[in-house]
This record gives C-alpha cells, sequence and structure tokens, in this order.
C-alpha cells in the first residue's frame, strides 16, 4: 500500500460523501445524459484534487459539507477539462477505458464537458462562500490559457523554461493551489494561515506536471498513453528542454531544426528522446522536483505538528515517485 492508498483510507467515508454529491449533482431525466454520466464515472482516478481539499479542511479544522461541495465542484471541473482535452488531442483512452469521444463522438463529449462545467459551479454555489465561486470562475480561465499557452510555446518553437514552467503553474499549479485554498477558506482559515499553503500547493502541482511530462520519456505499459505523444503534439516539456540548453551547440541546433520542422517520424521521435536522455534531461527534472519538494517542506515546518501535516508530506512524496 503506497502513500496515497494510505491517504484515501484515511479520507474514505468524506470521499465516499463527496463522490455521492457529483453522482447526484449529475442525475438528469435525459437517457442519454446519463448513461454517458454513469459510464465515465465507473472509473474516478485517483482523485488527488478533492483529496488535497480535505487535507487542507482537516489542517486548519475539519471537513464538513461546505468542504465535500468545494471537493465535488473541483473534481467536475477538473473531469470538465480532461474530457475537453480528449477531444482535443483526439485520445482514444483514459484511465485504460474508451473516452467519450471515442465512444459517442465530439459533439456530444464537449456537452457533457460543458455539463461538468455547469454543475461545477452550481456546487460551488453550494458551499455558501462567494470566495470560492469567484475562485472556481478564475480557475476555469486559468486552465484554458494555460492550455492555450503551452499551444503557442508549440507553435511558436518557445525554448525556454520560463514559458514552460508559465504554462503549466497555470494548467496544473493553479488547481492544486485553488483545492488547498478552498478547503482552507470552507473551515474558516485566515488568509496568514492560507497564503504559504497556497505556495505549498503550487509547488505540488509544478511537480506533477513536471512527472507527468517524465513519463513521456518512457514505455507507456502502466502510464496509458503512447510514449512520445507530447513530442508528436510539438510540446516542450523539462526533459528536452534542459538538453536543448546544456548540449553543444551543434547538436542543439541541430535538435532544435528537427522540432521546428515538425511532422515527426517514430525514429525522430525516438531521437529526441534519446537525446533529452543523454544530455541529463531526466535526471534535472527529478532534481527540480527534488528541490521544490525541500522549499515545500520549509513552508510546512513552520505549522504545528499534526497527521495532516504529515499526509501533506506523504502526497508530495507520492507524486514525485509515482509510476503512472
Amino acid at each position: 500500500m503506497n502513500s496515497l492508498d494510505n491517504i484515501q483510507r484515511r479520507l474514505a467515508e468524506p470521499l465516499e460523501q463527496m463522490n455521492r454529491i457529483i453522482r447526484e449533482s449529475l442525475a438528469t431525466p435525459n437517457a442519454l445524459m446519463n448513461e454517458v454520466v454513469v459510464n465515465y464515472l465507473r472509473t474516478k482516478g485517483k482523485q488527488i484534487r478533492p483529496i488535497l481539499v480535505m487535507l487542507a479542511a482537516n489542517f486548519f479544522g475539519e471537513v464538513n459539507n461546505e468542504v465535500l461541495h468545494a471537493g465535488a465542484a473541483l473534481e467536475m471541473l477538473h473531469n470538465a477539462s480532461l474530457i475537453h482535452d480528449d477531444i482535443v488531442d483526439e485520445t482514444d483512452t483514459r484511465r485504460g477505458n474508451p473516452t467519450i469521444n471515442a465512444i459517442w463522438g465530439n459533439h456530444i463529449a464537449v456537452l457533457v464537458g460543458d455539463f461538468f462545467v455547469s454543475n461545477a459551479l452550481a456546487a460551488g454555489i453550494r458551499t455558501g462562500h462567494l470566495s470560492i465561486i469567484s475562485a472556481l470562475s478564475a480557475l476555469g480561465q486559468e486552465l484554458s490559457l494555460g492550455e492555450v499557452d503551452q499551444i503557442c510555446n508549440a507553435r511558436e518553437h518557445h525554448f525556454d523554461k520560463e514559458s514552460y514552467y508559465s504554462a503549466i503553474r497555470k494548467k496544473t499549479a493553479s488547481l492544486f493551489m485553488n483545492c488547498v485554498r478552498m478547503g482552507a477558506e470552507a473551515v474558516g482559515a485566515s488568509e496568514e494561515k492560507i497564503i504559504p499553503m497556497e505556495e505549498y500547493a503550487c509547488l505540488l502541482g509544478l511537480c506533477f506536471q513536471i512527472k507527468d511530462d517524465i513519463f513521456d520519456y518512457f514505455d507507456d505499459s502502466k502510464i496509458g498513453k503512447p510514449t512520445g505523444n507530447d513530442l508528436r503534439e510539438g510540446k516542450m516539456t523539462l526533459p528536452l528542454l534542459h538538453a536543448l540548453e546544456v548540449a553543444p551547440p551543434e547538436e542543439s541546433t541541430a535538435m532544435k531544426d528537427l522540432i521546428i520542422r515538425g511532422d515527426f517520424s517514430e525514429a525522430e521521435i525516438h531521437t529526441l528522446i534519446d537525446f533529452a536522455k543523454q544530455h541529463g534531461g531526466i535526471e534535472y527534472s527529478f532534481d527540480m522536483m527534488r528541490e521544490m519538494q525541500q522549499k515545500a517542506d520549509a513552508i510546512i515546518a513552520t505549522y504545528p505538528d499534526s497527521e495532516w501535516k504529515d499526509s501533506f508530506r506523504e502526497i508530495f512524496d507520492y507524486i514525485i515517485s509515482r509510476d503512472k
């Protein structure tokens, strides 16, 4: 049993209550929508985002009804983004199952994603906290802008780490930050106490995305997406960006020319993967995650000891060490 399993066990009851809220929120008289939603909800994933909401709530107080609805809102918004991502990326499987767009087509998938967004906002309203509703709205903007930033970085061939970090802060870290903020606000934590933990969540979210990006350089048997999938889409991730930065100029220029040309063959994908590995891109990415973890640990060390403080540290370890 890994550290995430332990945390899920500690939060089993509130997670089930939250999932009940999600099921009830998404229930509708429309038979087709019900069929699509019920089929989709059969596989819940790891539910790291609502877990962070509940960890923050317990860190500053205890899980209440507002926390459950905040967790449900964030989980539905997150799933809406996944449904829409699958359409954009033309993905056929997620979590080992066919995607909505693969089964019912893009038209239905877009509408289902929109349905999730609407219900996420409705769940936010049921928290009774205007700040949570406002955060959900702002988060939707951040997630969209992060994805568009990543597309622009690929199209305009930005080879700098600053552009990469800016994009993943918006598309991934912003969601983690809002999870912690909403959980804390729902139990009445002060802004002074929330802000450092929001930065903790930002570092956690950045690490989550970096680790996801590392998966692109290895066999996909556990991960569930093709090796080199990000590279095929022209996405510049940290291992390759570092290799381009440290490799001899002639090698780096050749790789940049290949990337700019695009439309890679399988052999060229493997050339880019090997280039990133040979020039220490994977090791550098792990070093960056460990550095971020040390910064995060310095933040959380200032708070009183508790099992929930330990859980935040455990989930950070899990994010870096996970194999899928």
